[in-house]
């Protein structure tokens, strides 16, 4: 009884945050959806997904390490994080690489250099360096803290928002600069407030020992939000900066649906860290998975019956996106499925595989995504292909990932 109330206190807490995050999220992308262009918003979503994704780097992976050690053993944090940050200074020459390369492919065309600089500067290294914060908290149990930096780092973006709605200048430049003012803000806030104290100590030997692990997982991370946000690129880089603006306000409202099944999520992990077989038995594991996507689905149909009758009610940008949402219906439920089934695989340890079978999604979402897009022209049409898109792909990562883990765990 004593565990089982510990537990909910813990998802409380946690989902205090997911529910605050929630309602500034909202906030913050209405005002932001409807202060910039549909074109310019596209081209902003786009660039994020790119900072988001290249930001995995940052560490070379070692954000992970520094999770699993505060969550099994804390007392080596201060050495860990010392590691983290001489890393975290060796993975910014490979991060401006990599946000050359993805410029060059995908940007070059139809954004500036400055404006998306920026925004992966913000995203990349502020918001990631952020996160990392945010994790190290949830793994020490401190699950109120970490909801009060998530809380108040999305509340600075939607005032960053705000302001910039007053700004005599609306074009995506001025917004970049407003961007990474707001993260970086955010993350001076969990510095000083809520970093752990630890005393720093430099130990080589066991980062090296960590290092492939951690590379196993920086890997595996670019590989999932490659294939999470691979979608945002390939629109624009096949479609328009209008279709990608479009495709981006649809996307972040299937976005809204995953924040409180992250919560349940990274609990799931941190149990199953310290008991791995705890989801040897198939009717647990269907009863989740089936949780997980009518709790998503109702999510967005919720919100596409209320759009229905109210298109307007998030502002006159959204609306021209509004009665595509509910095409996208099964959309969430299947994407967080795929989320989350990563996150089993991380949980147990075996990084190497889920490195392996999310570059096998990547590459099967690359594909489907191509042919929609080449044999689609209507938005309505490519909007409604993501549902058969999106259901391959959660059979395959569902294949993949119970082979995996009928396997042995790998424990910390």
């Amino acid at each position: 009884m004593t565990s089982q109330r510990q537990v909910l206190r813990d998802y409380l807490a946690t989902i205090s945050g997911s529910a605050g995050r929630l309602v500034f999220s909202l906030a913050y992308f209405v005002i932001l959806a409807n202060s910039l262009s549909i074109a310019d918003f596209g081209l902003f979503a786009t660039a994020s997904a790119a900072g988001v994704m290249v930001g995995r780097i940052l560490a070379l992976g070692f954000t992970a390490t520094l999770y699993r050690i505060a969550t099994v053993k804390p007392r080596l944090l201060g050495t860990y994080a010392a590691g983290f940050l001489m890393l975290t200074v060796a993975s910014l020459p490979l991060i401006a690489l990599a946000s050359v390369a993805l410029y060059l492919v995908f940007f070059a065309g139809d954004m500036k250099v400055l404006p998306f600089a920026l925004v992966i500067a913000s995203d990349a290294i502020a918001w990631r360096l952020t996160e990392t914060v945010i994790v190290v908290n949830n793994g020490l149990n401190r699950f109120g803290r970490a909801a009060v930096i998530l809380i108040v780092s999305v509340g600075i973006r939607a005032l960053a928002a705000l302001l910039f709605t007053f700004h005599a200048s609306s074009d995506l430049l001025t917004w970049t600069v407003f961007y990474l003012a707001a993260n970086s803000a955010a993350l001076v806030f969990a510095l000083l407030f809520y970093c752990p104290r630890q005393r720093l100590r430099l130990q080589s030997a066991l980062y090296w020992r960590r290092l492939p692990d951690a590379l196993y997982v920086a890997g595996a991370e670019v590989l999932f939000y490659l294939q999470m946000e691979l979608d945002k690129l390939l629109v624009l880089a096949l479609g328009n900066p209008q279709l990608a603006g479009i495709y981006a306000i649809i996307m972040r409202l299937v976005d809204l649906t995953a924040i409180p099944i992250r919560s349940f999520s990274m609990l799931l992990v941190q149990r199953m860290m310290r008991a791995p077989e705890m989801l040897n038995r198939w009717k647990l594991r269907l009863g989740i998975e089936g949780a997980i996507f009518a709790v998503s689905t109702l999510a967005l149909a919720s919100l596409a019956v209320i759009l229905l009758f109210y298109p307007t009610l998030l502002g006159r940008n959204v609306a021209e996106a509004a009665p595509l949402v509910i095409l996208a219906l099964a959309v969430p439920g299947l994407r967080n499925l795929t989320e989350y089934q990563a996150d089993l695989l991380f949980a147990r340890g075996q990084t190497f595989i889920r490195a392996v079978n999310l570059g096998v999604l990547a590459l099967g979402k690359a594909a489907l995504l191509s042919l929609v897009l080449k044999n689609f022209t209507e938005t309505r049409d490519i909007i409604l292909s993501l549902n058969a898109v999106f259901a391959v792909l959660y059979v395959l990562s569902m294949v993949l990932t119970y082979r995996a883990l009928a396997r042995p765990a790998k424990r910390v």
